[in-house]
C-alpha cells in the first residue's frame, strides 16, 4: 500500500510539474546511450550501446558492439526501471532474432549488432504516460544475460534512460545572469544619481539573489548521488562558479597545464573508447541493491587510457568533476576555467567603470549632461572603483574558495597549485582586512558619537570603498559581514574537501545552514523588514535544500521512489522560489531605472544613515556646506584629500595625524598645541566637530553670503567661529549637556 501511495503521489507531482513546464516533442521515446556493468565478474561489456524504446510502434531498438567472454546459448532478460518503479520486464532469445555472434555466443569481439524487440501492448499500457513527458527521467534499463541450461546470470549490464527532455537549459542560465547583472548595474547607476536608499536596497537584493544562485550551484558540486532532475537544475547555475565552456579557452588551459608540467585530462576526447557514468542516485533498491561491478572512480582521466584498454572498467565522475563533464570541460581544466572567468569579469568591470567616467566627462563637456550629473562619481571615481573591485571580490569569493581549495587536493600542476594558494589567500586576507577595517571605523564612531552610522556614512571614502560590506545591514549590525565571510568559507571547505564523502558534505552543510538560519532569524541584521524577510527566506530554502541533499545520500535506506519524489519536489520548490526572487529583483531594478524619484518606494532607514550621507552635488544651503566642512569631507573637487589612502582618514587606516584630531580634521589653535600632551591619552576620543560651535545663528539674521570669518579651508572655518562666536559658547555647551547627539536618533542607543 505504501508503494502504491508513493507511486500515486509521484504521478500527481509529475503531472503538476508537466502542467507548469512544457517540453515539446514530436515522438514519445525512452533512450540510452551508455552502458555500465552491474554484476561482479560480468562476462560481457559494450563499447557501443544505444537502445531506444518507442511505445508508438511497440519496439525496443538495440545497437550494440562489445566484448564477450561467454560461450554457449543464452537468453536475455530486460528490465526497465523508472523512478524506482519496475515499468517493463521482457525476455528474448537471440536465436529467435537471428543475431550473428549471439546464437550461440562466442568468446571474443562481438560485431556491431542492430536489432528490434517487439513489446506487447499490454506491457506498454502498464507504463505511465507521464514518464515520456517529465524532464530528466530518472530511470535505467538493465539486461541480464543468462545461460539457457542453468538459468544462471553470466553478465549484467545497465544503462541510464532519457526521454530527450531536460531542465538544463542555456536560456535559464542566461536569464538568471542577465537579471543579476542588470540589478547590480542599476544599483550602481542609482547610487551615482544620488538615490542612496534605492541603490542600497537593489544592491542588497541583487547580492542575495546571486548568493542563492551560488548555493544552488554548490548543491550540484557535492559528491552526493543526485537525481537527474536535481543535477540538471543545479547545472543551470554553474555559471556563477565560472564553469562556462569556451572552446579556445579550453585550448589555453590545456596548453598552460602542459607547459607547467601537468598532464591534461583526455576524458572527453576518449568517449568513443571509454564508458563514462555520471554518478547519480542508484536505482538498485528495486532489485535488492545489486552493486556496480568493475567500475572505478578515476582520480583523473590521466588513467583513462588504461580504462579504455580494459573494457571491463568504466569511469565514474561525481561532484565537481561531474559538473565539469556535463559542461564539456575536462576535469583538469575546471580550476583554470573558473579562475580565468573571474579575472575576465573583474577586468571588464574595471574597464567599464573607466569608460563610463570618460563618457560622463565627455557628455558634460558636450552639453549632453548637466554639470551636476554623476558629479560625485566623476570627482571620486577612483575611490568608487576600489569599492566596486572589493565588491567583485566578495561576489567571487564562494567560487574561488571552492575551486582553489579543491585544486589543492588535485594538484594538476605546480603552477596551478601556486595560483590556487595565491587567489585564496589574497581574497581571504583582503576581505578579512576590509571587515576588520569596518569594525574599527564603527567602533571609533560609537566611541565618539554613540552611533556607528556617523562615520560609516558621513565619510565618503569609507562609504564608497568599504560600504559593500555594511550598507546592506542596519548600522548596529555592521559586524555581520564577519559571520557571513565565515559562513561562505565553511561551505567552501565542505564542498572542496568533502568530495570523497557525500554524507559528510551533507551533514556539514546542514550544520552550517542551520546555524546561519538561526542566527539571521534572531539578529535580523539587514537594513529593514523587507530585506530581512528576503534573506531569511533564502536561508530557509538553503537549509531545506541541504536536508534534501542528506536524503539523496540514501543514508535512511528509503525506497527509490521516495528519493525520486523528493527530487521532483526539490526542483519544483527551487524553480518556483527562483522565479519569485527574480521577479522581485527585476521589479526593484525597473523601478530604480525608470522612476524619477525611486527613493519614494522605500522608507527612510531607522538608523538615520540618510542624515549622514550628504552628496556634494546636493549641498545647496549654507548650513549643509558648513556641516560638510566641519566633517572635513568637502573640497572643490568633491572628496577631500584627507580621505585618500595616503593621508589621514578612518577609512584609510593611516597613522599620520600631525596637527589634526583623531578624525583627521585640523584642530583649532587652542587645542593643536596640546595634542601631544601626556594627559591626551586619558581623554575620550575627540569628535571632528567642535562641541562649542553653534550650528545655527542665534541672532536670527539671514545669511546670504559667506559667514564672517569663514574661509574655504577648515582652519579658516574654525578660526572664524572660535573668534566670532564665543558669546554663543554657553548655548553650545548647554546643548551638549542636556541633549544627546542628534546623530544618535534611530540607532538604538541611549543618550
Amino acid at each position: 500500500m505504501r508503494l502504491f501511495s508513493a507511486s500515486k503521489a509521484l504521478c500527481l507531482a509529475l503531472t503538476a510539474l508537466s502542467s507548469l513546464v512544457h517540453f515539446s516533442s514530436a515522438i514519445r521515446l525512452i533512450e540510452s546511450k551508455s552502458l555500465n556493468p552491474c554484476q561482479d565478474n560480468s562476462s560481457f561489456t559494450a563499447t557501443l550501446f544505444n537502445v531506444v524504446f518507442t511505445p508508438d510502434n511497440g519496439t525496443i531498438s538495440f545497437d550494440v558492439t562489445g566484448v564477450s567472454s561467454i560461450s554457449g546459448y543464452v537468453t536475455a532478460e530486460v528490465d526497465v526501471i523508472v523512478y524506482g518503479y519496475n515499468a517493463l520486464k521482457t525476455n528474448f532469445n537471440p536465436c529467435n532474432l537471428n543475431l550473428q555472434g549471439m546464437c550461440p555466443m562466442n568468446i571474443g569481439q562481438l560485431n556491431r549488432q542492430k536489432f528490434n524487440i517487439p513489446v506487447s501492448q499490454d506491457v506498454i499500457k502498464r507504463i505511465p504516460g507521464i514518464f515520456y513527458g517529465v524532464p530528466d527521467l530518472d530511470g535505467l534499463v538493465r539486461i541480464y544475460i543468462k545461460d539457457t541450461t542453468t538459468n544462471i546470470s553470466k553478465a549484467c549490464v545497465e544503462a541510464e534512460l532519457s526521454n530527450g527532455k531536460t531542465v538544463d537549459q542555456k536560456g535559464v542560465g542566461w536569464a538568471t545572469a542577465v537579471v543579476a547583472g542588470l540589478a547590480l548595474v542599476a544599483s550602481a547607476v542609482t547610487s551615482g544619481l544620488g538615490h542612496s536608499n534605492t541603490a542600497a536596497h537593489v544592491a542588497a537584493n541583487a547580492l542575495s539573489l546571486f548568493g542563492y544562485f551560488q548555493a544552488q550551484a554548490l548543491i550540484g558540486m557535492t559528491a552526493v548521488s543526485l537525481p537527474p532532475i536535481v543535477m540538471s537544475w543545479t547545472q543551470n547555475f554553474q555559471w556563477t562558479m565560472g564553469i562556462i565552456r569556451v572552446e579556445f579557452l579550453q585550448d589555453i588551459c590545456t596548453w598552460y597545464q602542459r607547459a607547467t608540467g601537468g598532464k591534461p585530462s583526455t576524458l572527453l576526447s576518449n568517449l568513443h573508447d571509454a564508458s563514462v557514468e555520471v554518478q547519480k542516485r542508484a536505482l538498485d533498491l528495486v532489485r535488492g541493491g545489486v552493486a556496480y561491478g568493475y567500475t572505478e572512480l578515476a582520480r583523473r582521466s590521466n588513467d583513462v587510457g588504461a580504462t579504455a584498454a580494459s573494457p571491463t572498467k568504466s569511469v565514474v565522475v561525481h561532484g565537481i568533476e561531474r559538473v565539469g563533464f556535463r559542461a564539456k570541460i575536462e576535469s583538469t581544466n575546471i580550476f583554470l576555467t573558473g579562475t580565468i572567468f573571474f579575472m575576465v569579469f573583474v577586468t571588464f568591470t574595471a574597464a567599464g567603470v573607466a569608460l563610463f567616467k570618460a563618457f560622463c566627462e565627455g557628455a558634460v563637456r558636450a552639453g549632453w549632461f548637466k554639470g551636476d550629473k554623476f558629479e560625485d562619481f566623476r570627482n571620486g571615481w577612483k575611490i568608487v572603483l576600489k569599492g566596486i573591485l572589493f565588491r567583485l571580490v566578495l561576489i567571487g569569493y564562494p567560487q574561488m574558495t571552492v575551486l582553489c581549495l579543491w585544486e589543492l587536493t588535485k594538484r594538476d600542476s605546480a603552477a596551478e597549485v601556486i595560483l590556487a594558494l595565491f587567489f585564496f589567500l589574497s581574497m581571504t586576507v583582503s576581505l578579512g582586512w576590509a571587515a576588520l577595517k569596518v569594525f574599527r571605523i564603527a567602533q571609533r564612531s560609537v566611541a565618539m558619537h554613540k552611533n556607528p552610522a556617523y562615520i560609516l556614512y558621513s565619510d565618503p571614502t569609507a562609504l564608497n570603498k568599504w560600504g559593500f560590506l555594511y550598507v546592506q545591514f542596519r548600522a548596529t549590525a555592521y559586524y555581520f559581514i564577519m559571520p557571513v565571510l565565515v559562513y561562505i568559507l565553511l561551505k567552501g571547505i565542505f564542498v572542496a574537501f568533502g568530495q570523497g564523502s557525500g554524507i559528510a558534505q551533507a551533514v556539514g552543510l546542514i550544520i552550517v545552514e542551520a546555524v546561519f538560519l538561526i542566527g539571521v532569524s534572531i539578529l535580523r541584521p539587514w537594513m529593514d523588514k523587507k530585506t530581512n524577510a528576503f534573506n531569511i527566506a533564502i536561508a530557509a530554502i538553503n537549509l531545506l535544500n541541504v536536508i534534501f541533499l542528506l536524503v539523496f545520500t540514501a543514508v535512511f535506506n528509503q525506497p527509490g521512489i521516495v528519493t525520486a519524489v523528493m527530487g521532483v519536489i526539490f526542483f519544483g520548490i527551487n524553480a518556483a522560489f527562483a522565479v519569485i526572487l527574480i521577479v522581485m529583483v527585476l521589479f526593484a531594478t525597473c523601478w530604480a531605472i525608470f522612476s524619477k524619484n525611486p527613493d519614494t518606494r522605500y522608507q527612510p532607514m531607522r538608523d538615520d544613515r540618510g542624515s549622514f550621507i550628504k552628496s556634494q552635488s546636493h549641498l545647496n544651503t549654507e548650513l549643509d556646506a558648513l556641516g560638510a566642512t566641519a566633517r572635513g569631507d568637502m573640497t572643490q573637487t568633491g572628496y577631500k584629500s584627507r580621505l585618500s589612502d595616503d593621508e589621514d582618514s578612518y577609512s584609510s587606516g593611516s597613522g599620520k595625524r600631525g596637527r589634526n584630531d583623531a578624525a583627521g580634521v585640523p584642530l583649532p589653535p587652542s587645542t593643536a598645541n596640546s595634542h601631544r600632551s601626556p594627559s591626551r591619552h586619558r581623554e575620550p576620543p575627540r569628535s571632528p566637530i567642535d562641541p562649542n560651535m553653534p550650528f545655527l545663528p542665534s541672532d536670527g539674521t539671514p545669511r546670504h553670503g559667506t559667514p564672517t570669518g569663514y574661509s574655504d579651508g577648515p582652519r579658516g572655518m574654525y578660526n572664524g567661529y572660535n573668534d566670532s562666536s564665543r558669546n554663543q559658547s554657553y548655548q553650545g555647551f548647554h546643548r551638549q549637556q542636556n541633549n544627546g547627539s542628534p546623530w544618535q536618533r534611530g540607532a538604538g542607543y541611549d543618550h
